[in-house]
């Protein structure tokens, strides 16, 4: 019997195709819109923890100024690399690296480009998570002795060498001329957009001496040792710079230390909140196509009145009526739930590809949005198969 009724409700639905298929595109946005958001924020939400991940475990970064993510305050003053040696001595710290930044125009041959020169120390490499995939790294005793050498991202290595190995070449920053030692390998878009390939390496005092002209580190870098909390890191690093700066009681910082972690967990909950809001509004679809779907029924109804009279006459009862108007609404909407996740899913691909992010399909998410899409159907399928079944047989025959 069942059986029976599907195959009238398809045979209803084939009548009309045009109309069914406009019929379930209200369905179909919704679903694919909500499959699509969800799976872009999830791959979005891993994203971000991987990225921190990759940083290390108990990563803090020290800069000048209060607390935020802006520049640091112009009246507070910079760090130096005896504020690191110091830090690097805490029982609590496993690497201290300083970080200067400057934004230059670096050429190699007939290219140039213009990208960030980060200067540091080698313990910056393992600090950042970075990977040398071809030559090496700098050393201690080449940074200390203001080596004019580097290492390249992939973004400047691709812009400025194309195919050519950049290891061994040559390039200008400047009046410098640096070697190339090394090549980093690809660490893709920041939590915040902006891509951490399009940068080049070099010895802090390389970067300090014969390019930017003065001993500023804009901020350090610091990994606490296996075992050691926040919490005990966060203590001994406060009270040493307030020793170091001569901060007395009662005063407050002139300095800011961000926990990575926290920094992580922040994005995280940001991005959850945005997806769910961006999601909701997707759901608005759901309901203007179950709505659609419940008028294009109605119109059913009266098309077929007179079909309807004529089941009544001759057996049929009200029961059965309600029943096949009821599986035609929840077909067209289950059909339009199949196309919607077959877009939805096409969509997040297309898109966590674009961004660069995991595309993470998740089967909850694609039961909800299936079995939603059914339930919608027999919510808005009902007051037409309702009013179909109770229709007076003979006032149905009547109907022209």
């Amino acid at each position: 019997m069942l059986w029976e009724t599907i195959r009238l409700a398809v045979q209803a639905i084939r009548r009309n195709v045009l109309r069914s298929l406009l019929t379930v595109l209200g369905v179909v946005i919704g679903v694919a819109s909500v499959i699509a958001m969800l799976t872009v924020g999830e791959g979005s939400s891993r994203a971000v923890a991987a990225q921190v991940s990759s940083m290390g475990s108990n990563l803090l970064i020290m800069r000048p100024g209060r607390q935020g993510f802006g520049p640091p305050g112009s009246d507070a003053p910079k760090f130096d690399l005896a504020d690191v040696a110091a830090i690097q001595q805490l029982s609590s710290v496993a690497y201290a690296a300083p970080v200067v930044n400057s934004t230059q125009t670096v050429v190699y041959g007939n290219a140039n480009t213009s990208t960030q020169i980060t200067g540091t120390s080698a313990a910056y490499l393992p600090l950042g998570g970075w990977q040398v995939t071809s030559g090496r790294a700098f050393t201690d005793a080449e940074e200390r002795g203001g080596a004019a050498l580097c290492l390249v991202g992939t973004s400047v290595r691709e812009e400025l060498f194309g195919s050519v190995d950049p290891v061994g070449q040559t390039i200008r920053i400047k009046q410098l001329s640096c070697d190339v030692v090394g090549a980093l390998g690809s660490k893709g878009a920041s939590a915040m957009g902006s891509d951490q390939d399009d940068v080049i390496i070099m010895p802090i005092r390389t970067l300090q001496r014969r390019i930017i002209g003065n001993a500023d580190v804009n901020s350090i870098s610091i990994g606490l040792k296996d075992g050691i909390s926040t919490s005990r890191g966060l203590r001994d690093i406060g009270a040493l710079m307030r020793e170091r700066r001569k901060i007395g009681d009662g005063a407050d910082n002139n300095f800011n230390i961000i926990d990575m972690k926290e920094v992580a967990s922040t994005l995280s909950g940001v991005n959850s909140v945005l997806t769910g809001m961006l999601s909701a509004v997707a759901a608005v679809s759901l309901l203007v196509g179950g709505i659609g779907i419940m008028n294009i029924m109605l119109v059913s109804v009266t098309e077929r009145t007179r079909e309807i009279g004529i089941r009544l006459s001759v057996g049929a009862t009200s029961g059965q009526v309600l029943m096949q108007f009821l599986v035609e609404a929840v077909v067209l909407s289950i059909a339009g739930g199949v196309l919607g996740i077959a877009v939805g899913l096409g969509l997040a691909a297309g898109a966590t590809s674009a961004m660069g992010i995991p595309f993470t399909p998740q089967g909850w998410v694609i039961a909800l949005a299936f079995a939603f899409s059914a339930i919608v159907g027999v919510v808005f399928g009902f007051f037409p198969a309702r009013r179909a079944a109770r229709l007076d047989p003979i006032e149905a025959l009547r109907y022209q």
